[in-house]
């Protein structure tokens, strides 16, 4: 397999750029705020992690992840070495909810909408001529499994480059939905903290460049070497440890490693309940018999849950620690779960030079779950 990451773009509520957004979370920087997108007296919880591009507090627009994705995809091939052309290359973009939120402000507020806006493609073709353009909707794992489809069609020759993507934001629907989830608003996101509450969601978008081969005088960014993907169906929301634990174990096969060799693991760490408990069981039944346990770290405690980019918010995090030696902290973490006990997760920085192999965790409901290994590049 020959999967080369050669360009990264990524934008959330602490960056606007992919190296704006690692430097953020390797301080420490948090993006959650009070919420400003909508009426903060219908709900329960107070805060979310925001991108703060509106003109106003309240004064929500429409199209915002559509601007955050563009944004992302020119970045990357900004950073590819490429032009904004991309007629004939795949594009493939995960997605939660899509422009849920301009449908929403269509609805309520009477906001300008055309119906063709509300598909990533449209604007995709519009900026970049991109004729070839894909949409995953697999809930929050929902950029990792367009990663997999992305090298699949690598390995299949179907293309020489592909670019992938995410992008969602949060919608007062699914905001009201999780309030009235959750015994406790949580005001913020503490994975794998025993005060956990729940999710918090996100803004933000993320894209990859994958090419067969490297551009010229250019060096790739790390090179994926697997991806594991699976659909339990076990339950709507609740995860399965066992499902979890085969996705893991598939993509080290897929990538020709065993858990000994994973130097990092970037944590799905949603900070509810169910979830963290299951992936923490999972990842001791899976390194279980590691003498030294991987370097871990959950990035949504700064910028919340990114639903349909999250994965690659993960990977592209991933890529950048395996580059610099630097592991962001996870925010908040201050009684860890007993499951985590034996793993190297903390509230605090790290910096570890010796970092070539990393994992990327990736869930959703239903049962949706994928995983990746990317390998540093010489």
């Amino acid at each position: 397999m020959s999967a080369l990451i050669t360009g990264m773009g990524a934008n959330c509520s602490v960056g606007a750029d992919r190296v704006a957004t690692f430097d953020a979370l390797c301080a420490g920087r948090t993006g959650l705020a009070p919420l400003r997108g909508f009426d903060r007296a219908n709900f329960r919880a107070r805060n979310a992690y925001e991108i703060d591009d509106r003109p106003a507090p309240g004064a929500d627009r429409p199209l915002r992840p559509t601007r955050w994705l563009l944004a992302a995809v020119a970045e990357a091939l900004a950073d590819a070495g490429l032009p904004e052309d991309l007629t004939g290359i795949p594009v493939i973009v995960g997605t939660t909810l899509r422009e849920l939120r301009s449908a929403e402000l269509n609805w309520c507020d009477g906001a300008p909408l055309d119906p063709a806006d509300l598909h990533f493609g449209t604007a995709l073709r519009r900026r970049f001529g991109a004729d070839r353009t894909y949409t995953v909707a697999n809930a929050c794992a929902a950029s990792l499994y367009a990663l997999g489809m992305a090298v699949d069609l690598l390995d299949l020759r179907e293309a020489e480059t592909v670019v992938v993507a995410g992008a969602d934001t949060i919608t007062e629907s699914t905001y009201g939905m999780l309030d009235r989830v959750y015994q406790k608003p949580p005001e913020s996101v503490l994975p794998f903290d025993r005060g956990r509450r729940g999710m918090l969601q996100g803004d933000g978008a993320a894209a990859v460049v994958l090419r067969r081969e490297p551009g010229a005088g250019r060096r790739p960014h790390a090179r994926v070497r697997g991806v594991g993907v699976n659909c339990d169906a076990h339950h709507p929301s609740a995860p399965d440890v066992d499902s979890i634990a085969r996705v893991m174990r598939d993509a080290h096969a897929r990538a020709g490693v065993k858990p000994a060799d994973i130097d990092l693991v970037l944590l799905h760490g949603t900070g509810t309940p169910h979830n963290d408990a299951a992936e923490a069981q999972a990842l001791v039944e899976v390194f279980a018999r590691v003498d030294t346990a991987p370097r871990m770290t959950a990035i949504k405690s700064m910028i919340g849950h990114t639903a349909g980019a999250s994965g690659l918010h993960s990977l592209i995090t991933a890529v950048q620690s395996l580059d610099s030696g630097r592991v962001p902290p996870t925010l908040g973490l201050a009684d860890p779960i007993d499951e985590m006990a034996g793993f190297r997760l903390g509230p605090d920085a790290a910096v570890d030079p010796e970092l070539s192999l990393a994992q990327i965790d990736s869930f959703g409901f239903g049962g949706l779950n994928a995983v990746a290994v990317v390998e540093k590049v010489a």
